[in-house]
């Protein structure tokens, strides 16, 4: 990306911090993980993708969150639990025979990317899990109160796990 691009993109995303990361990452022709870190850097830390593994089990006992896919044809949204899961046959597997359950590509992780940022009025904050071609496998947000305000239980694990992972060099 040329200089200039790259400073378009950061003056961009500080004055819309809450853009769909996606939707800026296709108009602009670029890949999402370019976008996140064009984010200001108070509301993005990044980790490397050896931690995925580590980042599931602890996410996995956060209780009830909001797991996001977005693809160019559906975004489809999970609430609830993330099953704990383990490595196996080349896939972390997600131990759950109903509900949330599957066998990710855990390998293909390049990058854990931890976001607090406005979206659509209110704080949030999520996980994303960056794939070895820029793109997002998946974002997994801090679930939230009655109240709609992040809970304040799984920010802090949030935040604990992010000052874990982001502490390592991104490789």
């Amino acid at each position: 990306m040329l200089s200039t691009d790259l400073a378009d993109l950061k003056a961009y995303m500080a004055e819309n911090p809450g853009a769909v990361i996606e939707d800026v990452a296709r108009e602009r022709k670029l890949a999402p993980r370019a976008v996140i870190e064009a984010l200001p850097s108070s509301m993005v830390r990044m980790g490397g993708g050896e931690h995925f593994a580590a980042a599931m089990q602890d996410i996995a006992q956060w209780g009830e969150v909001t797991l996001i896919v977005h693809t160019d044809d559906a975004i489809f949204e999970f609430t609830g639990p993330i099953p704990a899961g383990e490595i196996g046959r080349g896939y972390f597997n997600l131990m759950q025979p109903k509900g949330l359950h599957g066998h990710l590509r855990h390998e293909r992780c390049a990058a854990v990317a931890f976001v607090e940022r406005p979206f659509m009025g209110k704080t949030s904050a999520f996980v994303a899990f960056v794939n070895a071609d820029g793109g997002i496998m998946f974002k997994v947000f801090v679930g939230r109160d009655e109240t709609r305000a992040l809970r304040s239980d799984q920010l802090v694990r949030f935040q604990q796990l992010a000052e874990r992972i982001a502490a390592q060099p991104v490789v």
